[in-house]
C-alpha cells in the first residue's frame, strides 16, 4: 500500500507541470532554464526580455528559422527577442539530424524540450507564439505565420 501512494503521489508531482494553463495576457512570465542548439546553458530574464516566440511544431519551426536567419544574427537580440522551438517529444534519431540543421542558423535557438514549460505557451496550429513582455508581465499575444508574414511587424 505505502510504495503504491508513493507511486501515485510521484506521478501526480511530474503531472502537475504539464496542467499548468497557458500563460494569458497581464499574466508574470515566470524565468525558465534552458540549453540552446549548440547546448550552451540559458535563462529568460523576464526584465530583459521584451518577446518570446515559440514555434510548437516542426514545419512552422523551419519557416520561422528560415525568415530569423535572413535577418541575421544581430536581429534578436537588436529586438531583446528570443525564439525557442519546440523539440519535447522528438525522438532521438530526429534530435540526429535536427540539432545540426539548427546550430548553421545565424540566430540563437533555445530548446523546448519540457513538457511542463511548452504546455505554457498558447498555440494556433501553424503559428508562432509572440508573447510582447514588459515589466515581466505579458501585454500580448499575437499568433506570426512566418510561411506568408514578415516577423517584423510583430516586433514593434
Amino acid at each position: 500500500m505505502k510504495v503504491r501512494s508513493l507511486l501515485l503521489l510521484l506521478l501526480a508531482l511530474f503531472a502537475l507541470p504539464c496542467l499548468a494553463e497557458p500563460y494569458k495576457t497581464g499574466q508574470k512570465i515566470d524565468a525558465f532554464s534552458a540549453q540552446d542548439a549548440h547546448k550552451k546553458a540559458f535563462t529568460l530574464d523576464p526584465s530583459g526580455t521584451r518577446y518570446l516566440l515559440v514555434s510548437h511544431d516542426m514545419d512552422t519551426g523551419k519557416a520561422a528559422n528560415a525568415a530569423l536567419d535572413a535577418k541575421g544574427a544581430p536581429f534578436l537580440p537588436s529586438k531583446k527577442a528570443v525564439f525557442m522551438a519546440n523539440i519535447h517529444g522528438m525522438p532521438g534519431i530526429g534530435r540526429m539530424f535536427a540539432l545540426p540543421k539548427m546550430r548553421k542558423y545565424a540566430h540563437r535557438i533555445i530548446l523546448g524540450d519540457d513538457a511542463g514549460l511548452m504546455a505554457r505557451f498558447p498555440q494556433q496550429p501553424g503559428k508562432v507564439t509572440v508573447l510582447k513582455i514588459s515589466g515581466g508581465k505579458i501585454s500580448s499575444i499575437q499568433y506570426w505565420d512566418p510561411s506568408k508574414e514578415a516577423v517584423d511587424g510583430y516586433l514593434k
